[in-house]
């Protein structure tokens, strides 16, 4: 079979790999679709070099289904559709014991840590399958797990109907919070520099808004009687997003922080002291997250076909991750089964 790995060098080749059987506790998954997103890039850059071994099979958002079952394993069955929640945690560690598993001390990442999905047959601790109903697609299934990051997201804001929500960045995962908080009664308006993006957020039916339009507080002041957003969800990860979305929030407001800042970042502390503010972090998700994520994907809440611009055969991962990187695709998925020899489980 061939997988496609990070080799190290901002390189992705195709190598050619056997199949093996699943372990005990372990379910192989054929796999049909798999998402690339920016911790994919982070990965390809070198950015994670001190984290990962190379070569790598990255990739952890992921549709299949069940291929085999290994022994000790109950509850899943050959064909069954799946995707994966890709933590492994080690439920010894102080936050595992304080009930945070999803935040481990000593995390596995799966498709980071350990390999990921971007091969056709991948073997998985049963622990981590979620089941996907069966009149769902496999590619619109291939967004659950950025769906289930929105869900926590939005959790993690605690936002409620009627607020007021400003995300910062029309990016792929920012859309999905924003139709996420939708969802549950927010009133939304997403911030974003490209101009297809903010296009894109309009059609979607959120108030989209360029970063200057927040020069004149008018707006915001009008928006919300002269408050602030209830809820502001900082998801570009530039130092410009974190600027802008401490002065939205509200006395008393959240701001969560979703992007990955790379590096110390300044932030107006004055402006937190002064409206009370609660910053939150919000990392990955929960198993519940990932329920959620199921229905609101399964319900066609979510714009899958609008958010999936473009799918690649596996042998054009590198350039479907350029295509990301250079902002001409919202969402790309690798057909794993694309391409692949026919004795693909060789």
């Amino acid at each position: 079979m061939l997988t496609a790995a990070y080799v190290g060098n901002r390189t992705i080749e195709l190598q050619r790999a056997r199949a093996a059987p699943p372990g005990r506790g372990q379910v192989r998954i054929h796999v049909a679709f798999v998402g690339l997103c920016g911790t994919d890039l982070h990965i390809v850059h070198g950015s994670m070099d001190r984290r990962v071994q190379v070569p790598l099979i990255f990739g952890h958002e992921m549709s299949g289904t069940v291929d085999e079952v290994g022994s000790g394993v109950d509850g899943w069955a050959t064909g069954d559709k799946v995707t994966v929640m890709p933590l492994v945690w080690d439920a010894t560690c102080p936050a595992c014991r304080a009930g945070n598993t999803h935040v481990c001390q000593n995390l596995n990442f799966v498709g980071i840590d350990s390999p990921g999905a971007l091969q056709p047959l991948w073997n998985v601790p049963a622990s981590t399958l979620v089941r996907v109903p069966e009149d769902t697609g496999l590619r619109e299934a291939a967004l659950i797990e950025p769906v289930a990051v929105a869900v926590h997201d939005v959790r993690r804001g605690r936002v409620s109907a009627g607020d007021k929500i400003v995300v910062v960045g029309g990016g792929p995962i920012g859309l999905i919070i924003a139709t996420v908080a939708r969802h549950v009664g927010g009133d939304v308006a997403v911030v974003e520099l490209d101009p297809t993006r903010r296009a894109l957020a309009a059609d979607l039916g959120f108030i989209a808004l360029h970063p200057k339009d927040f020069d004149d507080p008018a707006w915001l002041n009008e928006w919300t009687g002269g408050a602030g957003a209830d809820v502001v969800f900082e998801v570009s990860g530039a130092a410009g997003g974190i600027t802008l979305a401490v002065p939205l929030a509200k006395v008393r407001g959240t701001i969560v922080v979703v992007g990955i800042h790379s590096e110390p970042r300044g932030v107006d502390l004055q402006r937190i002291f002064w409206r009370e503010l609660t910053i939150v972090g919000a990392r990955v998700y929960e198993k519940s997250d990932f329920e959620t994520a199921v229905e609101l994907v399964s319900a066609d809440v979510i714009p899958t076909r609008t958010l999936i611009t473009r799918v690649v055969p596996l042998a054009e991962t590198q350039a479907g991750l350029a295509e990301l990187e250079a902002g001409n695709a919202m969402k790309v998925l690798v057909d794993v089964r694309a391409g692949q020899p026919d004795e693909d489980a060789s």
